[in-house]
């Protein structure tokens, strides 16, 4: 897979102020003038079979951001027009743990445009052996 465009569109504005600590595998705040919202329903690691794949967080979160892009690029936008993602993890700790793999992750199929992103704890997911699941909004021109 050829990794996304690390331009920004013109669409879009990242804001990171100085005041607030440097944001990392994030941003603070995205500002659009974009006319079409997309919003992308919660993304596990189903494979087309219906049945979770991975059975680690990173190959689960490779798969669940793979779902989510696909879908994306279904409605008509790339990665770089994602303006927000929540991220549910079953073990923010080992989230937290695996940060800079799933940066890796994140970088090689989402590039280097980064949302506004906030990572939620969860009990349980609706598939019981999913540990991530993210769900999104885009900005389409």
């Amino acid at each position: 897979m050829t990794p996304p465009s690390s331009d920004p569109p013109h669409h879009l504005r990242r804001v990171n102020p100085a005041e607030l600590p440097p944001p990392t595998g994030f941003s603070h705040a995205v500002t659009t003038t974009g006319s079409r919202l997309v919003f992308l329903a919660g993304q596990t690691a189903l494979g087309t079979d219906g049945k979770p794949v991975g059975g680690t967080l990173p190959a689960q979160f490779e798969k669940a951001l793979g779902n989510l892009l696909a879908a994306l690029r279904a409605a008509g936008g790339t990665p770089a027009d994602l303006a927000r993602v929540t991220v549910y993890a079953t073990d923010v700790a080992d989230y937290r743990a695996h940060a800079r793999e799933l940066g890796r992750i994140w970088s090689r199929l989402a590039g280097r445009d980064y949302p506004a992103m906030a990572v939620i704890g969860a009990v349980r997911l609706w598939d019981e052996q999913c540990l991530v699941e993210l769900d999104g909004v885009a900005v389409l021109p």
